[in-house]
């Protein structure tokens, strides 16, 4: 509220005049802005973290992958290994979730009916939250289409679940709704950064416990969590988060105490078809190969362990700790490249840009990336097709993508 006081020609004052502002909106989009942009710097950060850590993991997992067949079976040093290596692997489940925070997880995103998703999730649902907890679901028919990566929306749906199933201790009602919506101006005024336009609305709730304002401000923070200690990691609600947001969606909370709790999904609308589910390709243990892989890696550590695998595999390996390097090895070596096998982000240059060097005097080589962090959806990658794997891999992992590229029909090559 502003006053100001009225006079006449004699400055002699006559009164005051008062203007009364209404600032709740211009406060709520502050509050609101201040929350995304410590969302993003947190999973800037927990992005940064994980990639560290995976690399390190690369080589703490891919050396005990190697050392564990040596080892006598019932020796203690067995037994030891395989410690280390169970370990690695929950450390990389976690990893995996601070890259779904920070939405730098890599994705497979294609058209789904998210009604057929959540039918086949209810099925594991009813084990998952028990007994106690009625279960209800209402799923639009008319559902309009989303483009999103499966094993992600399935994820999403059960984290959710979890959550609404430890809010009620005592037992409940867990209700999930689908429905069309239009978002119109003054809906996304007050849930910043979500646009207008058409949207698929996942609805999640549950009558538990609910949650406090506070509680809900820090809810998809990474770590945050109001449960015991040992009860969980912190990390479900944030995966859930980074999901959605790196599905082009937005999810929001509406709570209570004593009320219950309802999360909110919102995925945008395409104008796509859902195609029928391929056959999902052969699980047998990838084969060994006798061609020549160009290995391109500055981590040291990672590198060497690479090798060990590819060379245990049968492959003729050359090895690069940098771009340059490469360069100089591809240009030199007199007999074929059959695959570029190089991390993202290196010093100096990254590795598409390494991909289109070596193109040029080597375009018969198809290409496979490694990284700690890097989606599809970042920019160094040259397209949606190229060929992925994420750190921390298996030796399995790393030839089936070598396999894959090896006998693509059609070359992939960077543009």
């Amino acid at each position: 509220m502003t006053m100001s006081p009225v006079k006449d020609a004699s400055d002699e004052i006559l009164g005051a005049a008062a203007i009364a502002r209404d600032i709740s909106d211009r406060k709520l989009l502050e509050k609101q802005l201040r929350q995304a942009q410590r969302m993003e710097a947190i999973g800037q950060l927990s992005g940064g973290i994980a990639h560290d850590f995976n690399n390190l993991l690369t080589v703490i997992n891919g050396s005990c992958e190697l050392l564990e067949p040596e080892l006598p079976q019932k020796a203690s040093l067995r037994r030891h290994c395989e410690q280390i290596r169970k370990a690695g692997e929950r450390a990389a489940s976690l990893t995996r979730q601070l890259l779904a925070f920070s939405r730098q997880q890599v994705l497979e995103p294609r058209v789904l009916a998210l009604n057929t998703v959540i039918l086949d999730v209810e099925k594991m649902l009813n084990r998952v939250i028990g007994e106690d907890i009625e279960l209800r679901t209402s799923l639009d028919p008319s559902l309009g289409s989303v483009k999103a990566d499966r094993s992600q929306i399935e994820q999403v749906i059960m984290n959710l679940a979890v959550n609404a199933r430890d809010a009620m201790p005592n037992g409940g009602r867990l209700t999930i709704q689908t429905a069309n919506v239009i978002v119109d101006k003054a809906f996304a005024r007050r849930h910043q950064p979500q646009q207008p336009g058409p949207y698929v609305r996942l609805s999640v709730r549950d009558t538990g416990i609910g949650m406090d304002a506070e509680t809900q401000a820090r809810i998809f923070e990474p770590f945050f969590t109001t449960k015991e200690v040992g009860k969980g990691t912190g990390l479900g609600l944030s995966t859930v988060y980074g999901a959605i947001r790196q599905s082009g969606g937005h999810i929001w909370v509406y709570s209570e105490l004593g009320q219950g709790t309802s999360f909110e999904v919102y995925l945008p609308i395409v104008p796509e078809r859902v195609l029928d589910e391929k056959p999902s390709g052969s699980a047998d243990t990838p084969s060994n190969g006798t061609e020549t892989i160009l290995l391109v890696e500055d981590e040291e550590g990672v590198r060497e362990l690479t090798r060990d695998l590819l060379a245990g595999s049968g492959y003729v390996v050359l090895e690069a700790e940098s771009p340059e390097k490469a360069l100089q090895t591809a240009s030199h070596y007199p007999n074929p490249i059959h695959l570029l096998l190089t991390d993202v982000i290196m010093p100096g240059m990254n590795g598409p840009k390494l991909a289109q060097r070596l193109a040029m005097i080597r375009p018969e080589m198809k290409v496979v990336y490694m990284s700690g962090y890097t989606g599809f959806r970042q920019p160094q990658l040259p397209d949606s097709q190229a060929i992925l794997l994420p750190k921390p891999f298996t030796r399995e992992a790393l030839l089936r993508k070598l396999r894959d590229a090896l006998t693509l029909d059609v070359e992939s090559k960077p543009k």
